[in-house]
């Protein structure tokens, strides 16, 4: 007998028949001898209309209250999978955040958990082998008795850290793809599913673009070394697929140099030109960028021939392009850059893989097969396991394609 986690996402649970099918999943899990914990998000599209209806409300609301109502699309969820699993046999009750409690800090709509005291689910575990339906997303600020969230993707760090605090074998998170893939297949489709993927390579490729799985949640993973799959809810529940296991480096056997390609379209280049070269610039343009929750990926700096002046150039979210540069132009005779441009019709494209630690010139063959492409890098960030490129978004697609290719993905 082990202790699973199973956590079904939007789309695993978007109607009764998705839940009643997911439910099966649980079923199965328990007429194994199972003790299972399950977390659910809200319905397919149901945050978004929260999130609407707050806007709608008041443009400028009161975070506390915006946390107590999109709180509740999972308390819907969780309700009506309890039900389910009544209706097929299975002993469950639905849980709140805080009736648990999972502790969160103060920070409403960006919440982190500091703790989760599972002694009661644990307890229901052995007396009623009852399965826990928990709302996802969700938790609650002690101090001040507030219902708070965890912030978009929150239910998979909600899974992970229960997972974490219940002692569990294994985490199965449940979604609408079978796993975690060598690359997008809509972009490549000789795109493979990998097998297993270190904590590691899954928080780069989360962090770069791969949208299977929220970064928080893989490093609270790789925090308390809970073993997760990504699962697809809509297997048959009678035969299902065994999915990608994110695990430690020391589980995988044998690791390739490159895993996987990931692309990220929502960023936007900005450059700043003939600023003076002294002490303090950086600190100029950076720190205001920091101050407004702007986050700052490369940076590129060209000292000009007579040493007085340099050039910086460096990226934000696409999303922030706009506010980033009224913040910069505000600031101009501060920094005292003579012109800024920027553009937002760029990409970012990375291979990651841990065997890039024992293997020398795994970058530079990048860069010559998409020069061979005519593909012009506009900036590039290395790390241990990754690299980065910087392109015009057109030539997205052909150079992920040629990074698979190159590196060996297209392989069965």
């Amino acid at each position: 007998m082990s202790r699973l986690v199973l956590k079904f996402g939007g789309t695993s649970v978007a109607n009764i028949d998705r839940i009643r099918n997911s439910a099966r999943h649980v079923k199965r899990e328990v007429d194994a001898g199972h003790e299972v914990a399950v977390i659910v998000s809200a319905m397919s599209g149901k945050t978004n209309e929260l999130v609407g209806w707050c806007a709608e409300a008041a443009p400028l609301h009161d975070a506390r209250e915006y946390d107590a109502i999109v709180a509740s699309g999972e308390l819907v969820t969780a309700g009506l999978m309890a039900i389910v699993l009544q209706e097929m046999g299975v002993q469950a009750r639905s849980w709140q955040g805080w009736q648990i409690p999972i502790l969160t800090s103060d920070a409403h709509g960006a919440a982190r958990i500091e703790s989760i005291d599972g002694g009661e689910i644990v307890r229901r575990f052995s007396e009623r082998r009852e399965v826990a339906v928990i709302a996802g997303f969700q938790g609650l600020h002690e101090a001040t008795n507030r219902v708070t969230t965890l912030g978009r993707g929150g239910s998979d760090t909600s899974a992970v850290a229960v997972a974490a605090a219940l002692g569990a074998d294994r985490c199965d998170i449940y979604t609408d793809v079978d796993g975690v893939y060598t690359t997008d297949p809509r972009v490549v489709p000789k795109a493979r599913r990998l097998d297993r993927v270190t904590f590691e390579e899954m928080l780069e490729m989360a962090s770069l673009g791969a949208k299977v799985l929220q970064v928080r949640s893989v490093e609270v993973a790789m925090n308390h070394n809970v073993k997760v799959f990504v699962r697809s809810s809509f297997d048959d529940p009678s035969d299902p697929k065994p999915g990608t296991l994110i695990c430690a480096e020391e589980d995988i056997m044998e690791q390739q140099v490159v895993t996987g390609i990931a692309f990220a379209r929502d960023e936007a280049q900005i450059t700043l030109r003939r600023i003076a070269d002294k002490p303090g610039v950086a600190a100029s343009i950076f720190v205001p960028l920091a101050e407004a929750g702007i986050n700052v990926d490369m940076i590129i700096q060209v000292v000009s021939d007579d040493a007085a002046t340099t050039d910086m150039t460096f990226t934000v979210p696409g999303a922030d392009f706009e506010r980033a540069k009224a913040l910069l132009a505000e600031r101009r005779g501060e920094i005292g850059y003579a012109t800024l441009s920027g553009t937002d019709d760029v990409v970012k494209v990375s291979a990651i893989g841990i065997g890039m630690r024992s293997h020398a010139g795994v970058a530079a063959r990048a860069f010559r097969a998409l020069s061979e492409k005519g593909i012009n890098i506009r900036a590039i960030t290395t790390s241990e396991i990754k690299f980065s490129v910087l392109i015009d978004s057109a030539y997205t697609e052909l150079a992920v394609r040629t990074l698979h290719t190159l590196y060996g993905l297209d392989k069965a």
